[in-house]
């Protein structure tokens, strides 16, 4: 596969979309949308810039989810804590100011912050980092007016029985099964 050429079709507030023209395997033109965070100008651009992160969140053997409505499939499902990094914003600020805002929570402690991954391969270059983090204090509403969040602790139990029945992203959905599988319990304080 050898990439031809990159050209942006739309720039949205948010996303930007992207035309690429490869050359396949049997030397014909390929045709591939993308969209991206970032001012893509050449291919040295692609998955070089990271947009923000998601947080795996426990408090006292619970894990947090938070069941959102999500505009893009017109319902409610369960996913992680997450948002965009503001520009000359670090990943700890990044990290105490969307848990604050989505949960009204605060970080009693920064377990691990992973190294980017990408996060949506098949039609982004998008990059983010997931971070695992101990939370406390109590749940408030710090939300804009288009974000519908209910944010809680589960067990995991309670994780097991959502797994069974619920709708979930798909990072989501990995956290809370492993974390159902004791995956974590090697943490300190878990």
């Amino acid at each position: 596969m050898k990439l031809l050429g990159i050209e942006k079709v739309k720039d949205g507030k948010y996303l930007k979309s992207y035309e690429l023209t490869y050359l396949n395997k049997k030397g014909r033109e390929k045709k591939y949308e993308i969209v991206s965070r970032s001012e893509i100008a050449g291919p040295e651009d692609l998955g070089t810039s990271i947009s923000g992160l998601s947080l795996v969140v426990i408090c006292e053997d619970r894990l947090l989810l938070l069941k959102e409505f999500r505009m893009g499939i017109n319902r409610e499902i369960y996913n992680l804590c997450a948002g965009m990094l503001e520009p000359g914003e670090s990943v700890e600020e990044c990290i105490e100011r969307e848990l604050y805002e989505e949960t009204g929570l605060k970080v009693k402690r920064i377990i691990d912050i992973l190294p980017p991954s990408f996060a949506a391969v098949a039609f982004s270059d998008v990059k983010t980092r997931i971070a695992v983090i101990e939370a406390e204090g109590e749940f408030s509403d710090h939300t804009s007016e288009n974000e519908q969040i209910q944010a809680a602790f589960y067990t995991k139990e309670e994780c097991m029985r959502l797994l069974e029945s619920a709708e979930f992203s798909s990072r989501c959905q990995i956290i809370a099964y492993f974390f159902t599988k004791n995956a974590f319990s090697e943490l300190d304080n878990w």
